[in-house]
């Protein structure tokens, strides 16, 4: 009777700790990184007793909420924005962390044809015959992507059919024929199908890295989050959901 009442006693204690140890660590991230954090998030929670309050959306808008005073914990932008962050004293520079890069791919509405995009010329083909095509307004995929039309020689022609989407908006395959984004974001993309990645030879890939806030409310839970998300059994997580881990 005694050991167990010890034992009731034992776990009412350790529990007791582990919650009084928990945070809530703020993540503001890129919507590229959503699918992985998402499923990563939950299993992080498990383990952990921390709790994760994530906030996505594309680079520029988060990283003006930050440059408007808006507070985090941890960062996960791209890699340009975050070494800003660290000019301004508002990440830790040796909390920086590579966390992964996905490589801009094209969609379809779901059932749609798939068109072939299996070579740079078919790729320009397809997109040329497209009615629309959808791309990211402020994300790092809308910009390399307008540098794969210069570089095809097609941006002229192209303008008149491009769409740009915003997150939260409709998804870019309600409004368009053709959508391409970072391969990642298009994954999760709930009426939309992955069509592939585009060509070695003209690909493009947008990038993240993350950091911890100076102003984080518990910073070494916010550092063990990072090191969650790069640790290897976290690779497979993101390959599914369309990034190149690291």
């Amino acid at each position: 009777m005694a050991s167990r009442l010890f034992a009731a006693a034992a776990t009412a204690l350790v529990m007791s700790i582990a919650a009084a140890n928990a945070a809530d660590i703020k993540v503001l991230a890129s919507n590229g990184t959503r699918g992985p954090l998402v499923e990563l998030g939950r299993s992080f929670e498990n383990s952990s007793g921390h709790r994760l309050i994530l906030d996505f959306d594309v680079v520029a808008p988060l990283k003006r909420r930050i440059d408007s005073g808006e507070t985090f914990d941890v960062a996960i932008l791209s890699p340009i924005a975050i070494d800003d962050l660290i000019k301004q004293g508002k990440a830790v520079a040796d909390t920086r962390t590579s966390i992964g890069r996905t490589g801009l791919a094209v969609g379809v509405r779901k059932g749609a044809p798939k068109p072939d995009i299996g070579t740079a010329e078919a790729f320009k083909r397809s997109i040329l015959n497209a009615k629309s095509v959808a791309y990211s307004q402020e994300g790092g995929s809308g910009v390399s992507f307008l540098g794969v039309l210069d570089r095809l020689g097609i941006a002229a022609e192209m303008k008149p059919k491009l769409r740009t989407y915003a997150i939260g908006g409709p998804v870019p395959t309600t409004e368009a024929e053709l959508v391409v984004s970072g391969a990642a974001p298009i994954l999760a993309m709930p009426d939309t199908e992955l069509v592939g990645w585009l060509p070695a030879e003209i690909q493009a890939y947008v990038m993240f890295a993350a950091a911890v806030s100076t102003a984080a409310k518990d910073a070494a839970a916010a550092k063990v989050l990072i090191r969650y998300l790069i640790a290897p059994a976290a690779a497979p997580v993101f390959k599914a959901k369309g990034l190149e881990p690291g």
